[in-house]
C-alpha cells in the first residue's frame, strides 16, 4: 500500500523566548498557525525490514538524524510491522526556513505509517512520540491556531482564526535554530552586564543600538506567563475569531490584523537574526512597503511572512516582491478543519 500525505507548514504569530532551562531548552510562548504551503510525504511498505528515507534534496539527511526516521523508529517499536517502511520526502518548503517543515514531515510520516499498516496509535501515544522527537511536532497533531508553551511541545487549541491571505518570502540563506538560541543566550549575558534601573529586577534592558525591548532571563518567567495569557486572550476574546472571513474591504480579516498590530505581538528571534543577516530585516520592510498589515520572521527564520487584508492585495504584493528579486509566494492560513480535510493526497 502507498500513501501520500500533505505536510503543511506553520508560522508563528509571536514568539517569546525565556532563559535556558536546566534541561538545556528555553521556555517559550507562541501562537502556532498552519498555512497552505506544504511538502509531500509518501509512505509505503515492502519486503524486508527496517526504515529507508528517500529525498532528492541533498540538504535533507537520509539517516537516523532525520526527524521522519526518528518518528518512524518509534512507530515501528509500537506497531511492530512485518515489512520494510519506505519514506519519500518531496521537498517544496525551505530547509532551515522556520516553517516547521521537518517537524511537519515527521508527523505526516506517522499518520502515513498508520494508514499503510492499517493500525492506529492512541492520541496520547501520538503526542508522546511527537514530544520525544521535537518541540514543534505536537502542534502538527492539532493544526489550525494553537498556543504553544513549555519548550513549544505543550499545545492548547485556540479559537480558530479565519483564513488570512498572506505572502511568504523564502530567502536563499537558512538559519540554524540552535545557533539562533545560542545568539539569544549571548545577548542575554551581555544585557546582564549592563546597569539595570531600580525596580527592573529579573528583566534586562538590551544594549544601546539593538532593536530595543527586553529579553527574558532567569527569574523573569512572569513575563512569559503574561505573554501566554495575552496571546490567548487576544484570540479568545476577539469576537472575530472562528468566524468566516469577509472578502469585501478586508472585513473581519482587516479587523483581526489591526488588532494583531495593536497587541504588539513580536518574534524575539528578530533581535539576533536581523543583526546577523541584515537582508532579512530588509525583506520584512519590503513586505510592509508592499502593503502587509503585519509582517514577521517565522520561528528562527529565515522565512518571513506578511498578512494581508485581501487575497487580491496578497497576490499583487507577491508579484511586486518577485520583481524585486525576492522569492515571494501568495498563500493563506489554514483553519483546523481545512488542515485535517486536506492532509490526504491518495491511497
Amino acid at each position: 500500500m502507498n500513501v501520500a500525505v500533505r505536510s503543511f507548514a506553520k508560522i508563528n504569530l509571536g514568539l517569546y523566548i525565556g532563559a535556558r532551562r536546566a534541561d538545556g531548552f528555553h521556555e517559550l510562548r507562541t501562537v502556532y498557525q498552519t498555512i497552505a504551503l506544504h511538502d509531500v510525504i509518501r509512505v509505503s511498505s515492502g519486503r524486508g525490514s527496517g526504515i529507508e528515507i528517500l529525498c532528492s534534496d541533498p540538504r535533507v539527511p537520509l539517516d537516523s538524524s532525520n526527524t521522519c526516521y526518528r518518528v518512524a523508529e518509534r512507530v515501528v517499536e509500537r506497531l511492530k510491522p512485518r515489512h520494510r517502511i519506505l519514506i519519500e520526502i518531496e521537498k517544496r518548503l525551505p530547509v532551515q526556513g522556520g516553517l516547521g517543515a521537518a517537524s511537519s514531515n515527521a508527523v505526516a510520516t506517522m499518520l502515513g505509517m498508520e494508514r499503510v499498516l492499517k493500525k492506529q496509535l492512541a492520541g496520547a501515544e501520538r503526542l508522546r512520540i511527537a514530544a520525544e522527537v521535537g518541540s514543534d511536532l505536537p502542534f502538527f497533531l492539532l493544526g489550525g491556531t494553537v498556543l504553544g508553551v513549555g519548550r513549544g511541545e505543550e499545545v492548547y487549541p485556540l479559537p480558530v482564526l479565519p483564513s488570512l491571505p498572506m505572502v511568504v518570502v523564502t530567502p536563499e540563506v537558512g538559519v540554524s535554530t540552535p545557533a539562533a538560541f545560542a545568539a539569544l543566550d549571548v545577548l542575554a549575558e551581555q544585557s546582564a552586564e549592563t546597569v539595570q534601573p531600580q525596580g527592573s529586577k529579573g528583566r534586562t534592558s538590551l544594549p544601546a543600538g539593538d532593536l530595543g525591548g527586553e529579553l527574558t532571563r532567569s527569574g523573569s518567567s512572569d513575563r512569559l506567563i503574561e505573554v501566554g495569557r495575552a496571546l490567548s486572550a487576544w484570540l479568545s476574546r476577539n469576537p472575530e475569531a472562528g468566524a468566516p472571513a469577509k472578502a469585501k474591504s478586508g472585513g473581519r480579516v482587516g479587523s483581526l490584523l489591526s488588532d494583531l498590530v495593536r497587541a504588539g505581538i513580536e518574534n524575539d528571534f528578530e533581535r539576533v537574526v536581523f543583526s546577523q543577516i541584515p537582508e532579512l530585516r530588509d525583506m520584512k520592510r519590503a513586505l510592509l512597503r508592499a502593503g502587509s498589515r503585519y509582517a514577521s520572521l517565522s520561528g528562527s527564520g529565515s522565512t518571513l511572512y506578511g498578512l494581508f487584508g485581501t487575497e487580491k492585495a496578497a497576490v499583487k504584493a507577491a508579484q511586486a516582491l518577485r520583481k524585486q528579486g525576492l522569492r515571494a509566494t501568495a498563500t493563506r492560513t489554514l483553519t483546523r478543519h481545512e488542515y485535517w480535510s486536506n492532509l490526504s493526497l491518495s491511497h
